[in-house]
Parts: structure tokens; C-alpha cells; sequence
């Protein structure tokens, strides 16, 4: 199997976690499983995965702090929080904790391996170098993943890193929820209008100096978002 499709799934049920490992091989994919979040730092680190599937609750930590601990031994890796959580603060939490998208338990396999391929093509436009762009105060660079700030660099994950591009392509002009959901989602995620909103809010704690008062990402009522440079 192609180590470039390699998954990490981080699942402390072993009854579950059997059930996607065989799954997600059907799939295609080749899968390493770990049960503890320490397990799952130790594995990313020396397997190097495509993408990890990070359940939420685990016996010795939760998905939080795997997932920042990932972060900092690896930027750039999709990671795909599974969790049983439907609350709006804990998905935002999540996403701020470095998580490029979530799926709620219980989901099926069709929405996850769909969740798992729209990550997998993030991955591969990479390889397209686009070039740094500001927005307001800020520069953005989308090969690194990285918005700088004030002098303070922050961490892009996947999605926010699509989102900025998408709007920047069209900046001044409204871009309904629907159009971001399928250029940068894809309608086969089944992803939702609460899916944009959440990256939103997590861009604009990275980009705009007061994020309850935004400058740049601008919600257009009853449409969408439209981005002021």
C-alpha cells in the first residue's frame, strides 16, 4: 500500500475501531490504530500518516491535546476529530485545537470515507505553489500554511487555507455558503452551512484584530461571506 495513503485512526473501542480498520482497508487505505493519545503522538511521529482520525474521548487524554501535540510535531498533517460531541463549542474547540474537520458519532462510513477522500485532495493541490497574499494587516502563505500577524505566526489548517483562497479569488464579492460548501467541501462530504460558519469563526480569531468586530470576513445576510482586503 502507497504510504501516501496511510490513515491513523485514534479510537479507544475496540469493537469500533475493528470495524473502521477493516472498513477504511476495504477502502483502499492502509491503517495504523492506536488506542491512547500517547500511543497516537508516538505513531503520527514515526509513521508519518496522510491523515489521522482522532476520536474525542480517549482513556488518558482527550482529543484536544492529542491533536495540539500533533500540531506542533507535525503542521501540516489532515486531522479529522470523530466525536460523539453535536455542541457548537465543543466542534469550534476542536477546530481551534488544530482539527481541519469533524464528524459526530454516530456517522456512516460513506459520509466519513467521503470526509477522508475531500481531505486527501487538499493534500494534493499542494503541489500548485500559490502565491502569498495579504489581507489587511496580515499575510497569508498557502504553501507553508501559515497567517502572519503582528508579527505572530499561526498555524493554517486545510480548510481555513482553501477558505482564505476562495474568498481572496473574489474579494468584494458576496460567496453564498452553498458555493464554499461545494468548491472547497465537496457535496459528497455531506458537509453543512454550521461547517463554514465554524471556520469562519476560527479565521477571524486568527485575522482580525477584534474578531466580534470583523474587518475582513464580512457576513453577508442571508447569502454568505464576502472578503474586504
Amino acid at each position: 500500500m502507497d504510504s501516501e495513503q496511510s490513515i491513523l485512526l485514534v479510537e479507544d473501542d475496540p469493537a469500533l475501531a475493528l470495524g473502521l480498520v477493516d472498513a477504511l482497508e476495504f477502502e483502499g487505505f492502509s491503517v495504523h490504530h492506536a488506542q491512547t493519545g500517547a500511543e497516537a503522538v508516538k505513531i503520527a511521529t514515526a509513521a508519518r500518516p496522510t491523515v489521522i482520525l482522532l476520536d474525542l474521548m480517549l482513556p488518558d487524554m482527550n482529543g484536544y491535546q492529542v491533536c495540539e501535540q500533533v500540531r506542533r510535531l507535525d503542521a501540516q498533517v489532515p486531522i479529522l476529530m470523530l466525536t460523539a460531541r453535536s455542541q457548537e463549542a465543543d466542534k469550534i474547540r476542536g477546530l481551534d485545537a488544530g482539527a481541519d474537520d469533524y464528524v459526530t458519532k454516530p456517522f456512516s462510513l460513506g459520509e466519513l470515507v467521503a470526509r477522508i477522500r475531500a481531505l486527501l485532495r487538499r493534500v494534493s493541490r499542494g503541489g500548485s505553489s500559490p502565491a502569498p497574499f495579504r489581507i489587511g494587516d496580515a499575510e497569508v502563505d498557502p504553501v507553508r500554511q501559515v497567517l502572519v500577524r503582528d508579527g505572530e505566526e499561526q498555524q493554517l489548517g486545510f480548510y481555513e487555507v482553501e477558505l482564505l483562497r476562495l474568498l481572496y479569488a473574489r474579494a468584494g464579492q458576496p460567496v453564498s455558503r452553498d458555493e464554499i460548501l461545494d468548491a472547497i467541501w465537496g457535496l459528497e462530504a455531506s458537509p453543512t452551512n454550521r461547517t463554514v460558519d465554524n471556520f469562519v469563526v476560527k479565521l477571524r480569531k486568527k485575522l482580525e484584530p477584534q474578531p466580534d468586530k470583523p474587518r475582513h470576513i464580512l457576513t453577508v445576510y442571508g447569502v454568505g461571506y464576502k472578503l474586504v482586503v
